[in-house]
This record gives structure tokens, C-alpha cells and sequence, in this order.
């Protein structure tokens, strides 16, 4: 099934979130080899693709798990959690309707 994992920065995480992002990356890498990413990416805290120091609010990841308690220890292993970017984090089931 599917989940979205739906992440709230900590305000000014920039710095802590551009150490972690190779971390993080290479999970959501791990989980797109496996075939099961559907879409991952950040909310850049302007309205820009490019957002620089402004940098972001927080992010989405919509993924295929077994099962919610899967998803949310996925969740919770996350580097940018671990680093202390995400303020908050929920885990909710996501039925994907299009594409």
C-alpha cells in the first residue's frame, strides 16, 4: 500500500538539512531501486524551484510499504530526523488516484 510521509521543518534547518541530504538521498535512492518511490521532494520556502537560503519547510514522500507500521519506522529512521530538520512528522495512507 501506499503512504505519504508528510514532514514540517524546524525553522532556520537549512544547515543541518544540507548535511544530511546525502543520508537522506540515499534512502529514497534505495527505496526507487526497489521500485517502490512514487514521488519524493521539498516545499521550498518561497516560491521558487530554487528557493537558496530561504530554503524549505518541510517535505513529501509518497512510498509503498507493507503496512503503516512499516512506513512510520521508515519514517523515524529518517536522516534529516536524526539531524533534527523535521519538527514533526506524519505517516498516512495514500490512495493515488492519478497518474
Amino acid at each position: 500500500m501506499l503512504y505519504a510521509i508528510i514532514a514540517v521543518d524546524h525553522p532556520n534547518s537549512l544547515p543541518a538539512r544540507r548535511q544530511a541530504r546525502p543520508a537522506h538521498l540515499a534512502r529514497l535512492e534505495a527505496l526507487r531501486d526497489a521500485g517502490r518511490l512514487i514521488l519524493a521532494g521539498p516545499h521550498p520556502a518561497i516560491d521558487s524551484p530554487d528557493p537558496g537560503e530561504a530554503g524549505f519547510t518541510g517535505s513529501l514522500i509518497v512510498a509503498e510499504f507493507s503496512d503503516l507500521a512499516a512506513a512510520e519506522a521508515w519514517a523515524a529512521a529518517d536522516p534529516y530526523r536524526e539531524a533534527g530538520v523535521y519538527s514533526t512528522v506524519s505517516v498516512k495512507p495514500f490512495k493515488q488516484v492519478f497518474p
